[in-house]
């Protein structure tokens, strides 16, 4: 069952004023909860989502749950696209502008340039919120639910948005060609 006083004291924390990554990272605890990322109106327009109540000029684009908050920042969402839906997203949706580029390992990756690329643009586009919370995934589902990120499909509504997400990760996937056979 859905504890609404949890939920509204999650979703309060993960409306409170953007941090930015660098500050956001030494901050992040190492306990399971929510983050949510943020960005300008003009990141990535085509995509609209909630503004941010702290910090009118950033709106949300993402929510996720972690078992570890800082190891799921740290070690996926800021480093490595293999263990990152986000990362997915963002390069599948940037690729044509940033021109990131994709390989084979047990599955698609960024090569390891624009792993860093990308990473250097998500610190200077996007910004992080997180509420400690010791079952989130509930919380997830009724967050992603109500406040509709954008780049979130889990969850989504049907519409453009959606379709447009849901493009972008099939062109990341895509990029790789075909998967290598085994030897």
């Amino acid at each position: 069952m859905l504890d609404d006083a949890a939920l509204r004291q999650v979703t309060a924390a993960l409306l409170a004023t953007p941090r930015t990554l660098d500050a956001a990272t030494t901050a992040l605890p190492r306990t399971s909860g929510l983050y949510a990322w943020w960005a300008p109106p003009s990141v990535l327009a085509a995509f609209s989502g909630p503004v941010n109540s702290a910090d009118p000029g950033r709106r949300l684009l993402y929510l996720g749950k972690a078992t570890r908050l800082r190891t799921r920042v740290t070690g996926n969402d800021l480093r490595h696209s293999g263990g990152s839906t986000l990362r997915r997203t963002l390069a599948g949706l940037l690729m044509a502008a940033e021109g990131y580029r994709t390989t084979w390992t047990d599955r698609v990756v960024l090569i390891p340039d624009d792993e860093q690329r990308l990473t250097e643009w998500m610190r200077r586009h996007l910004r992080l919120t997180w509420a400690e919370h010791a079952d989130p995934v509930p919380l997830e589902t009724a967050l992603i639910s109500g406040l509709r990120p954008p780049l979130n499909l889990d969850g989504a509504a049907p519409g453009p948005a959606r379709d447009r997400v849901q493009e972008a990760r099939n062109t990341y996937y895509a990029s790789a060609g075909p998967r290598p056979a085994r030897t």
